[in-house]
Order: C-alpha cells, then sequence, then structure tokens
C-alpha cells in the first residue's frame, strides 16, 4: 500500500453537517419523496439524518453486497435485504454514503422501478467523478477513498493487514493511519482490542 494513498475521513460533525446540506438540495428542488430507502449499510446514518430532516418520511432498507475490501470490488452487486414496505406509486429517495463504481445505485433504482415505484431520485453524500450512476443529488466530489466516521474500525483493520502483509511494521503502520486523517485514540482502539 502506497505510504502516499489518498484518504478522507471526516469527522462525525463534519459527515452531518454534509448530510445536512444534502438534504437541504434535495428539499429546494422541491422533490418530496414518500419513501426513502437506505443502502445498507453506508447508507443509514444519511438515511436517519435525511429521515429527520424531512419530518420522517416512510423509511426502508436495501442491502446490495458489493466490496470485499478496501478499493475491491465483487463482479456484480447482489441484493440480499429487499424493502420490506409497498413500493408502488411511491415517490422514493435512494439514500447512501457515496455513489464509487455506481453500480450499487444502479441495481437499487432498477429493483425500485421495475417494482412498481412511481418516481425514484438518488442522493449520497459524496459522488466519484468515475461512477456509472450520477446521483440526482450529492454534495461533495471526491477522488479519495473515503474513511466515513461509521466504518472508521472497519477501515482500520482493513488498511492494518494489508500493511502488514506488505512487511510494514506496527509502529508505521499508525502513523500512515493518522495521516490518513484517523484518530490515534481510534486507531489504538481498534489495534488492541
Amino acid at each position: 500500500m502506497s505510504k502516499t494513498a489518498e484518504f478522507e475521513a471526516p469527522s462525525w460533525e463534519q459527515f452531518y453537517w454534509l448530510c445536512l446540506e444534502l438534504a437541504d438540495r434535495v428539499k429546494n428542488s422541491g422533490y418530496v419523496p414518500e419513501l426513502m430507502v437506505g443502502i445498507i449499510r453506508g447508507g443509514l446514518v444519511p438515511l436517519r439524518i435525511l429521515s429527520d430532516e424531512f419530518d420522517n418520511v416512510d423509511l426502508a432498507t436495501m442491502r446490495i453486497v458489493f466490496y470485499e475490501d478496501v478499493k475491491k470490488t465483487m463482479t456484480e452487486p447482489k441484493i440480499i435485504q429487499k424493502p420490506a414496505v409497498p413500493l408502488k406509486d411511491r415517490r422514493i429517495l435512494i439514500v447512501d454514503d457515496v455513489a464509487d463504481t455506481g453500480s450499487s445505485l444502479i441495481v437499487a433504482n432498477d429493483f425500485l422501478m421495475e417494482n412498481g415505484a412511481k418516481e425514484v431520485k438518488v442522493a449520497t453524500v459524496y459522488y466519484k467523478p468515475w461512477s456509472k450512476f450520477r446521483p440526482d443529488y450529492f454534495v461533495k466530489t471526491t477522488e479519495k477513498w473515503i474513511i466515513f466516521p461509521h466504518e472508521k474500525r472497519e477501515a482500520i483493520l482493513t488498511l492494518s493487514r494489508r500493511m502488514l502483509a506488505e512487511g510494514i511494521d506496527r509502529k508505521e503502520i499508525r502513523q500512515r493511519l493518522i495521516d490518513f486523517g484517523l484518530e490515534p485514540a481510534v486507531i489504538d482502539r481498534c489495534l488492541t482490542t
């Protein structure tokens, strides 16, 4: 793993404000969803925040598996949990943390439309310029790998394993994780538990 790997690690506070800005963009467009569908797992936090901003419209979730590891995807995304609510004739907002490859969002959008949704729009906090799917709403464009505040442990353990496999010592691993924008106390907790 390159010492100069590009990562972005927003704090909880920064991420919360990005979600509020995302809610404002949806509201300012005039779109009023009747149902919000969060993509598990990354979409759960923004889903909760947007739900609050929209006075708690109906919520549902979909689980679409696509990532095996940091920066490593499977060939095709698969829906392993479908929304457990009626979809027919409803205006739906799909919510996720990032549009990276876009494949998961394509699968979710297609599924909802095929199951009778009246209209589907997509809102993500981040958008990667190479994504095959451009969300209707997003706040920030980045080419960096994002370490979200709700997935720090997973990222720290995955990145640490990769660096250990490359022969990098633990002290250097810790320093690199700090350089990526992660807090020393969180790193130490993850690496010692």
